[in-house]
């Protein structure tokens, strides 16, 4: 294993910033994985620690193919992360907005830049992301709309959901987009966790990628190949919203199979304890999303729900 600085940023009253990547084996850029962009974000680098652990064993073991090379970037935003501050301390900008980077711009766009010259010659590339909204997902492989997005090479990781969805306008900023553009096989992988470690996803998020890997002969590794996995474009997916604000009490998980007029989830009154609205499914569907915060405000998207004929 190598460790190199890919990017350092001074600082005057406190250590350099420096994001380091973690590389193994030698011979072409093969993959690069990304872990956390934002400072809350503690899944996703916990996911990049094992995974760094799991590829020295295999690298001392001889078990990276000649000519491949793999590198594991833990954090993007290390300042934030020590300050447990979602985006960049000083101005609230989010370093993945940001991408490509401009070497001359504000300081997260000099970051996004630094980085962006690293990670751009890799032939595949894959990020641990995070929702805008605070909740939990089912594991799943998450691609963008834009014609360079690699459906079937997905269906290597095993996740049980392939998750894809048309590009907004402030997408083009994103890492993801942006590794597309310059031709990389971009994938963003979803867990149920952010800013709290989750094993059991997050192994299984580990070993997604290992058999990733091992599926395009950049190691040999023998383990569970996971699922055969289920395509969805993000307009099947239904929304359920809430008429009122109140305390969020969850009735239904993520992964729960509910029928239509099944409860969901209930809204209290934060005085009286009354409960003030009961949310039930729509459908009959699985629970791919739900928020998590413990208040709720009026009109907030609490599921997202894939909607199923046959629950069995």
């Amino acid at each position: 294993m190598e460790e190199k600085i890919l990017f350092e940023l001074d600082s005057l009253y406190r250590d350099n910033m420096r994001i380091k990547g973690y590389c193994f084996g030698g011979g072409e850029h093969s993959v690069c994985v990304v872990g956390a962009a934002r400072g809350n974000e503690v899944q996703q680098v916990y996911i990049c620690s094992k995974l760094i652990s799991i590829l020295e064993q295999l690298e001392s073991q001889g078990k990276i193919k000649n000519g491949k090379s793999v590198m594991i970037i833990p954090s993007i935003n290390p300042y934030s992360m020590n300050i447990g501050k979602r985006f960049w301390s000083t101005d609230n900008t989010d370093i993945n907005r940001m991408f490509p980077g401009y070497d001359l711009g504000e300081t997260t766009q000099r970051i996004a830049g630094g980085v962006f010259r690293n990670v751009s010659d890799f032939k595949i590339g894959i990020q641990f992301a995070s929702f805008y909204m605070q909740g939990s997902f089912i594991p799943h492989v998450r691609m963008m709309k834009t014609n360079f997005e690699d459906i079937e090479l997905a269906k290597d990781f095993g996740l049980p959901y392939i998750f894809r969805r048309e590009a907004r306008p402030y997408d083009t900023t994103t890492l993801n987009y942006n590794w597309q553009i310059w031709e990389t096989k971009a994938f963003s992988i979803y867990t149920n966790a952010t800013d709290c470690i989750d094993s059991e996803s997050a192994s299984e998020a580990v070993n997604a990628v290992l058999s990733f890997l091992n599926k395009q002969d950049i190691i040999e590794y023998n383990c569970h190949e996971g699922y055969i996995s289920k395509f969805i474009e993000g307009q099947e997916l239904v929304n359920v919203k809430t008429s009122t604000a109140g305390f969020f009490i969850r009735r239904a998980s993520v992964n729960a199979k509910v029928r239509q007029g099944d409860l969901l989830a209930e809204i209290v009154d934060p005085y009286s304890g009354k409960v003030i609205d009961s949310i039930c499914s729509p459908v009959n569907g699985i629970v791919f999303f739900h928020a998590d915060q413990p208040v709720i405000y009026s009109h907030t998207p609490l599921y997202r729900m894939i909607p199923t004929d046959d629950l069995g």
